[in-house]
């Protein structure tokens, strides 16, 4: 095993010496190359370039010594890192930082470690994730939101340049294993594919190793995971979870990488998909905090404020800011609302105790096998603040808020005790999101306000931190963490990788807080946006406007006309005093400074839309497809995600599928998109071709033949004629059989912008969950022979 020893901290390249002999005589410039070859290893430029060595004239090798293998190794004591990243929890969730939720894990870190309470990200997922895992500001990683929503435009292409390599990265060629589990978040759409590039995948950003799912959310039930680049099946177990199963695989990895290496530090990323939407958890969870939230959304605020200030997570002064009007009292909600609201908070309060007993194993095992004094573990809770892209009143299936479809209530009470299980698709109402952001403003996407940005995070590192339980106020930002990581590693920032120039970190390390709580800020100034909404940090000043809210994304102001407000948060913890008003020559002062900040980080234009931008061809960015109006598909080609699929939504199409029969009496599925959630396919039941459309679980529209088919060769087709070439109209399908019409039907309505965020496109079977109730899920396999299917959108 390494020496557990503390590190001491020089932020200085490493030497590393090692010896070089052999029989050849060496001249004076030769002596001299050899020696800055093998004396000094240069880690401002990675790959370390290997040894040159002189020539060796001696014929017979056992007259000759060879020099000492070359390989890069860590600098000496560097500790292991793992860097947890909890989904879409807000400041005021946990009971460590004054919430209502269990989170042992976190405490019993917290309790040994430090927590701080003045740490920021960037108000969205991928956002955040890019900032955390490069140490440069989100937009000079072209993530200006979440990958599936990008342009044309610099700070918002979706695709990370090379002159930002990330940390996984510069530790790998510095001698680290790396390995990377959960939620990614950070692949252009367009890369999602066999076709690759594979450039921005995990392992090809630095990871060794990589499972989880690539885009922003997954059903915990049946997600759609990749191991490396490779789609692979989950197990067929009816207690299967995603996050235990994460869980397993990091656990099983870092046993291995540490039986085998003992002296190789390592590298971890653990990204859990909760408490992201979906909100699955095992029921037992569940039931831990029934009845616990009939009190409703204000009157948690307020106990979580009481407690937040009696752990001294909040200073004493620190003020509860008012609900916004935007979102709805508790007291105005009828008797059968507040029943349902108080569900969804049981069942998000349950995946998140679920989550963190999770992280628990994955401490348990670093105890086990010696590691855990000697790791450098970040527990982040949250990406941003909570989400309140469920709406006002919450979802049955999160998919209708991502394509703009505001949820009713009474849509959803028939799921009330099947909430959080495989049947739903679920999220909470906004109420709860403000909730579990106490004390601030606003929630996820708001970057103009703490609510949305403001997060709690653990730091824990035994050989590295003198100070236990104690809480850290520094002003901290999701691009510290990289800086972080390679001071306590010994590691110099690299000017170049992989040949090429480096854009220098945007964070700072924030070592310096660690054994000294009075330290000054060094991180003084830092920008945020997101969909418009802004703010800038300037040394304990905060500018900012909101300028859109999630779930009124209809009524965005032009940009021009956004009011801003002024904090002085050094004094104002929460943003409860606005001082616009009575100091507007501080607000003009930091306005410029955000217009500086936001030009050198390519913040500008700035982009308010949001469903919208879903589609490539309104947003400007790289399509798969391209300008092509026709796809062909053959069979065992599964997992295509919607991004690298021809679109067909808003449109007329056709599908015609070329089909060979064994009999009579074929099943299964010819092809699907998407799953229970919405989507289509066509298939086959007893012979008989059918079509069936799903409008987000909640309508279905099946057509099919009234005949069986006989045995050989044919071709089934499927149209769709929309009564309006836009997104979401309606329209009549019809189904054929040889060129023979035998059905036809209306499809109501459509999904206007996206199916799923994970389940994708797949040919001769129906994958993850089922689009149809009328063949059963993972047992519907095609039967017969698919020779091609041709999907055709031409006008």
């Amino acid at each position: 095993m390494r020496p557990k020893t503390r590190l001491t901290l020089f932020f200085t390249a490493t030497i590393a010496t090692f010896s070089l002999s052999c029989n050849q005589p060496q001249t004076k410039s030769e002596a001299t190359e050899t020696a800055t070859a093998v004396g000094e290893l240069d880690r401002t430029a990675l790959p370390i370039k290997e040894p040159s060595y002189p020539n060796d004239t001696t014929l017979d090798a056992r007259n000759a010594k060879a020099p000492a293998r070359f390989e890069v190794k860590a600098p000496a004591k560097a500790p292991n890192v793992v860097i947890v990243l909890i989904d879409d929890q807000g400041f005021g969730v946990s009971n460590a930082f004054g919430g209502p939720v269990n989170e042992p894990t976190l405490d019993k870190l917290a309790a040994n470690g430090l927590k701080y309470n003045r740490f920021h990200t960037t108000a969205l997922c991928s956002p955040t994730r890019v900032a955390l895992l490069t140490g440069r500001n989100h937009h000079l990683n072209n993530a200006g939101a979440i990958m599936e929503l990008a342009t044309g435009f610099p700070g918002n292409t979706g695709a990370r340049p090379n002159s930002i390599a990330p940390l996984a990265e510069m530790l790998r060629l510095n001698g680290y294993s790396t390995a990377a589990f959960g939620k990614y978040h950070e692949t252009a759409p367009w890369e999602v594919s066999v076709s690759g590039p594979y450039d921005r995948w995990p392992t090809h950003s630095g990871f060794d190793k990589f499972y989880g799912f690539i885009g922003g959310e997954t059903n915990q039930w049946a997600p759609a995971v990749y191991d490396g680049t490779i789609r692979v099946e989950t197990p067929h177990d009816p207690n299967y979870h995603f996050t235990t199963d994460m869980t397993n695989q990091a656990i099983n990895w870092v046993s291995a990488q540490q039986s085998l290496t003992p002296d190789k530090p390592f590298y971890m990323y653990f990204a859990t998909g909760a408490t992201h939407a979906p909100h699955h958890a095992p029921k037992d969870y569940i039931e831990k905090y029934k009845g616990k939230f009939d009190q409703g959304w204000d009157k948690l605020r307020e106990e979580t404020f009481a407690r937040q200030k009696a752990l001294g997570i909040i200073p004493q002064n620190a003020q509860l800011t008012p609900r916004p009007k935007e979102i709805p009292a508790w007291d105005d909600q009828t008797p059968d609302q507040k029943r349902l609201f108080a569900r969804q908070m049981e069942t998000f309060a349950g995946f998140a105790e679920h989550t963190d007993h999770e992280v628990g194993r994955l401490v348990q095992a670093l105890e086990e096998i010696g590691e855990l004094n000697n790791t450098l573990f970040l527990y982040v809770v949250g990406d941003n603040g909570c989400s309140a892209e469920g709406g006002p009143e919450g979802s049955y299936n999160e998919m209708m808020a991502l394509n703009g479809i505001i949820g009713k209530a009474d849509q959803m009470m028939n799921h009330i005790d099947d909430w959080g299980s495989p049947n739903t698709f679920p999220h909470f109402a906004i109420g709860w999101a403000h909730a579990g952001n106490t004390p601030f403003q606003w929630t996820k996407q708001i970057a103009s306000h703490f609510g949305g940005t403001r997060n709690g995070m653990v730091v824990h590192w035994p050989n590295g931190i003198k100070a236990k339980g104690e809480v850290r106020s520094q002003f901290t930002h999701a691009t510290d963490i990289a800086p972080t990581v390679m001071e306590a590693a010994g590691l110099p920032f690299p000017k170049s990788v992989n040949g090429t120039e480096q854009t220098p970190f945007s964070g700072v390390s924030f070592m310096f807080s660690f054994d000294d709580a009075k330290a000054a800020d060094r991180h003084t100034t830092q920008y945020f946006e997101m969909f418009g909404n802004r703010g800038i940090y300037d040394n304990g000043w905060v500018a900012c406007t909101r300028h859109s809210i999630p779930w009124l994304i209809a009524v965005n102001p032009p940009l021009k006309d956004d009011v801003w407000e002024l904090y002085n948060v050094n004094e104002d913890f929460s943003q409860a005093h606005n001082l616009a008003a009575s100091n507007p020559e501080k607000l003009k002062e930091l306005q410029e400074v955000f217009n500086k900040e936001a030009t050198r980080n390519h913040v500008f234009p700035i982009d308010d839309r949001r469903s919208e931008r879903f589609d490539a061809s309104i947003a400007g960015r790289p399509d798969l497809m391209g300008p092509r109006t026709s796809l062909t598909v053959y069979e065992g080609m599964t997992g295509i995600s919607e991004n690298a699929f021809i679109n067909v939504k808003g449109r007329k199409y056709t599908i015609t599928a070329d089909v060979e029969l064994k009999d009579g009496n074929t099943n299964g599925v010819i092809i699907s998109q998407a799953g229970r959630f919405g989507g289509w396919a066509l298939y086959m039941k007893g012979g008989k071709p059918r079509h069936e459309y799903n409008f987000f679980g909640l309508e279905w529209t099946n057509i099919g033949s009234p005949k069986a088919l006989g045995a050989g060769r044919h071709a089934i087709k499927y149209e769709f004629i929309p009564d309006a070439a836009k997104p979401g109209a309606g329209g009549k399908c019809i189904l054929y059989v040889d060129n023979q019409k035998v059905a036809e039907g209306i499809i109501p309505k459509t999904q206007p912008f996206a199916f799923s965020a994970d389940e994708g496109i797949d040919v001769g079977v129906d994958n993850e969950t089922n689009v149809s109730r009328d063949y059963k899920e993972r047992e519907n396999k095609f039967g017969g022979k698919i020779r091609k299917v041709i999907i055709d959108t031409k006008p």
